[in-house]
């Protein structure tokens, strides 16, 4: 009895503080609001719904315990807020940076694709990747959604064209003027070629790790796209998603997935 008195006594308390200081409530709980919602964001993009309950049952724990107690600051609840923003950001740096950033880049509607043109699409890709991992052509394939930096692009060149295995190939011909930049495919086009990404400066990366691999992974920790690699010194094709090479030494099966994902995954979500 003495705690629910002690919870009836801290609401009307609440209520007699609030009507004299209710912007300063106001401002906080704007302030928490961003800040969960920007949490539960990054951590739902990544599949963390477990932790989001974690946080949640921590949240209403500490809630209760300062409702039914007088001898807890109003301060502690913050900090426990403040401490949980900075395990999420502790956890998932990469994504929230990534996040930050596709959040400031201007989209648009990607042209819709029918279901036979992306299966046609996929096919002509997966043939051009393979084709240049037999003769040790190096490739760079990066699938968007519209959501690159205007500096990646403008980095290279717009070429709009339809895609086939004839036109990735000829984008990495050794001696094409393109080929030692990244393709940028979006939607059912080749969009843009010979761009410049950002090459990770990870130190615990291996030394051998050409630039091509690095600017992969550069690339997927500004923007949430996936791309495909063909190593020129051996052929090894590789799949780069969030920061991380995903799938090495991957066959076609491999790469339809990946293409798979995009199509039917990245594009309908943009949607």
């Amino acid at each position: 009895m003495q705690s629910w008195s002690q919870f009836i006594e801290n609401v009307k308390n609440f209520g007699k503080g609030f009507a004299g200081s209710w912007l300063s409530y106001a401002l906080q709980l704007i302030l928490l609001t961003i800040l969960f919602y920007l949490m539960f964001k990054v951590l739902k993009n990544n599949k963390a719904e477990k932790f989001i309950v974690i946080i949640i049952f921590f949240i209403i724990f500490t809630g209760l315990a300062l409702a039914f107690s007088s001898e807890i600051d109003s301060g502690f609840l913050f900090i426990v807020v403040a401490m949980v923003a900075l395990l999420v950001f502790t956890m998932f740096h990469t994504e929230i940076k990534r996040s930050l950033l596709d959040s400031g880049v201007k989209k648009s509607k990607v042209e819709p694709v029918t279901v036979t043109g992306v299966e046609l699409i996929m096919d002509e890709i997966v043939r051009a990747v393979q084709n240049m991992s037999k003769n040790d052509i190096g490739a760079l394939i990066v699938l968007s959604n519209d959501n690159l930096p205007d500096g990646i692009i403008e980095s290279g060149t717009v070429i709009n064209a339809q895609i086939t295995s004839q036109m990735v190939e000829a984008v990495f011909y050794p001696k094409a003027p393109l080929h030692d930049g990244a393709l940028v495919i979006e939607g059912n086009k080749l969009y843009a070629a010979g761009c410049f990404l950002p090459l990770a400066q990870d130190e615990k990366l291996p030394k051998e790790m050409g630039s091509r691999h690095r600017a992969a992974l550069g690339v997927t920790m500004v923007a949430s796209v996936t791309a495909i690699v063909v190593s020129e010194e051996t052929g090894i094709i590789s799949i780069v998603k969030n920061g991380v090479i995903k799938k090495k030494y991957a066959d076609a099966t491999d790469i339809k997935e990946a293409l798979s994902d995009y199509y039917w995954s990245d594009l309908t979500a943009e949607a």
